[in-house]
């Protein structure tokens, strides 16, 4: 099968959507698929707002028809909701093609916390870009609940997965010069992402975040007892991961928060708020602890099993990611008749 993905988001970024259509691009093409990216780079960009370093598409039209050349794929899918996006959203409808999308980024909060859009308004666009799929891929339960309850429709649950190739139980040498216990962030450093929740927390021990982003700079001034270490590989952020005694999870308004499995495949437990996102992916008192007391859970996670935490974490597993992907996206050149009512779920194989 030949796809097509669109994506506004692809490498150099780090993020959750690079992680995951990486992956599944690996996967597929070892299994004999083609995944063809469209992306941003290779043609003339601009800043995202209030994050320079993130670039747009300035022609996305232009890209995606470039690397289309005139052919037409077995399957489309729209993975993010920015330039690139849109513009494949309106080749599709021009040519009658079915598609599927992707729900990778809770845009309402994210938005509201970076240029302070009400969450309504991105609701209202958000419904208006997805009404055409044929089918709208969502990484929990709960977060499908809550876009359902703002008028999407179509919805497959789309998991996400670890690699314990690459995370996994390990020496715990790193950071051995801090003292413990040791609770570490690990992820973007943006305002999305509520770090001030875990930094002004009153912890024992030492604290610190792993990732880069629009707030580095500005949280590392203010909070100087933190120790911030950047981006690293994941050879070195599995060494980190290992060296945590708890990783905390501060946000609110991830969809899925692919950190958190990392973290377990390392038998590092997780503290998070009791949000849609943690209460997905965390077993409460076995893999992690959730509570409105971000203080008290990461406290509690302290005593949780390490051995049992890994267990868990490697159920989740890419396979079955792959194949559910497989499973979802729909032949470009199927009749694009959706059901009159627009039914809110549709389920796959493996989720």
């Amino acid at each position: 099968m030949h796809i097509v993905l669109v994506t506004d988001a692809w490498y150099p970024q780090v993020n959750g959507v690079v992680r995951t259509w990486s992956t599944m691009r690996q996967l597929l093409s070892a299994w004999g698929h083609t995944l063809t990216v469209v992306h941003p780079d290779g043609g003339p960009t601009c800043a995202a707002p209030t994050e320079p370093s993130v670039r747009l598409s300035l022609r996305p039209r232009r890209q995606l028809l470039s690397v289309l050349d005139g052919r037409t794929p077995d399957a489309l899918h729209i993975a993010t909701e920015g330039p690139l996006g849109c513009a494949a959203r309106r080749l599709a409808l021009q040519r009658g093609w079915s598609y599927t999308t992707s729900f990778h980024t809770l845009f309402p909060a994210y938005l509201q916390a970076r240029m302070g859009i009400p969450p309504a308004l991105t609701w209202r666009y958000l419904r208006w870009f997805h009404a055409p799929a044929a089918r709208v891929l969502i990484p929990t339960q709960p977060i499908a609940d809550l876009a359902s309850r703002h008028g999407l429709r179509r919805l497959s649950v789309w998991t996400r997965g670890v690699d314990t190739s690459r995370f996994y139980p390990d020496a715990r040498e790193a950071l051995a010069h801090l003292p413990r216990p040791i609770f570490l962030a690990a992820g973007r450093v943006a305002p999305e992402k509520n770090l001030a929740a875990f930094l002004t927390l009153d912890l024992p021990g030492s604290k610190v975040v792993v990732g880069k982003g629009p707030d580095l700079d500005r949280l590392r001034a203010r909070h100087p007892d933190v120790l911030f270490l950047g981006n690293h590989a994941d050879t070195l952020l599995n060494a980190y991961y290992n060296a945590a005694d708890v990783l905390v999870f501060p946000s609110l308004a991830d969809t899925y928060g692919l950190v958190m499995l990392e973290a377990m495949a390392c038998g590092t437990p997780v503290a998070a708020f009791d949000c849609a996102a943690p209460r997905a992916v965390l077993q409460e008192g076995v893999t992690g602890c959730l509570g409105p007391d971000l203080r008290e859970a990461a406290l509690r996670a302290l005593s949780l099993d390490r051995g049992i935490v890994h267990r868990h974490a490697r159920s989740h597993r890419w396979e079955d990611v792959a194949l559910d992907l497989l499973d979802a996206v729909v032949p470009c050149l199927q009749p694009r008749a959706l059901p009159r009512s627009a039914p809110t779920y549709y389920n796959t194989r493996h989720t």
